[in-house]
């Protein structure tokens, strides 16, 4: 390699392993020791207790109650998502106009870009309103009866996925786009002229092309979903009826926040890394694939 190279080289990533080891390293080492530690920042001093914080973990049911939340809707929410995206990408790639395509795209963006926790509220106070809110009045309109969707514990689930879908889904809209995009179009000829109509061209190229894309946004959206914060602080400040409401991304601020226990807190989150570590472990190892066009 030439001496050129080899600077341009350590001038790019030098800066950018830095900055992983910094920001994504040194904070993960930070919490595990935290984790050994009743530690209270409000305290001068603060002891030393081993794993007696992980020893609380297996006693606490409020712990067990959020990582079970926090299974449901991820995995709920990711499967609907990856499903309904590739729907509408596929859907989308149907156009001729490319001009169509950008701005059906565009349109299903449009939501991520507005901030979290706005449109949430915007939701909160006008969809999901309990006396006027749009859910509502279309379920009175078909003669059935409002639901309290934030308010009742057999809809908040439900409630915070069907948000989070809406303000989410056009991230992954894009990334199929593009992944269906550069899939070489004289294979879609080849196996027209065989005969092969819609669903098997979708099954037979379009599935088994995307391999790569779906892994990756299935890791990526696997990840952002564990840590899914801003809507359920939203729809349910206090944790939502019967605890319905209390994920682990929201039980690790109660205990840092308002409970002060910092040490508590930071082995709550050594346990949703691990969960995320091991899930994304296994997802990426069952999605293998081995292939090129």
């Amino acid at each position: 390699m030439k001496k050129d190279n080899r600077r341009f080289l350590l001038l790019v990533l030098v800066p950018c392993f830095a900055a992983v080891f910094v920001f994504l390293v040194l904070p993960i080492i930070g919490t595990c020791l935290v984790s050994f530690m009743e530690y209270n920042p409000l305290r001068s001093e603060n002891s030393f207790v081993g794993i007696n914080n992980y020893v609380r973990l297996l006693h606490d049911q409020s712990f067990f109650k959020a990582m079970g939340n926090t299974l449901v809707f991820t995995f709920a929410a990711v499967a609907i998502n990856i499903v309904l995206a590739l729907a509408m990408a596929v859907a989308i790639s149907q156009f001729e106009s490319n001009r169509t395509r950008s701005f059906f795209r565009m349109m299903v963006f449009l939501p991520c870009i507005a901030p979290m926790v706005a449109s949430a509220v915007v939701w909160l106070r006008s969809l999901y309103e309990p006396r006027g809110g749009m859910f509502n009045a279309l379920l009175r309109a078909f003669g059935l009866e409002g639901v309290s969707w934030v308010g009742d514990a057999r809809y908040l689930m439900v409630s915070v996925i069907i948000f989070t879908l809406w303000a989410d889904i056009g991230y992954n809209v894009i990334l199929f786009s593009a992944g269906i995009d550069g899939i070489p179009g004289n294979l879609y000829e080849s196996a027209k002229l065989d005969g092969a109509g819609r669903w098997q061209l979708f099954r037979m190229i379009t599935l088994p092309l995307l391999g790569r894309t779906t892994t990756f946004i299935l890791l990526m959206t696997l990840t952002s979903y564990f840590q899914m914060f801003a809507q359920f602080q939203i729809f349910a400040p206090k944790e939502g009826p019967q605890q319905s409401g209390l994920v682990m991304t929201g039980y690790i601020y109660k205990q840092a926040f308002v409970n002060k226990e910092m040490g508590y807190a930071a082995a709550i989150s050594m346990a949703l890394f691990a969960v995320i570590l091991v899930v994304s472990a296994v997802q990426q190892r069952i999605n293998r694939v081995d292939w090129e066009y």
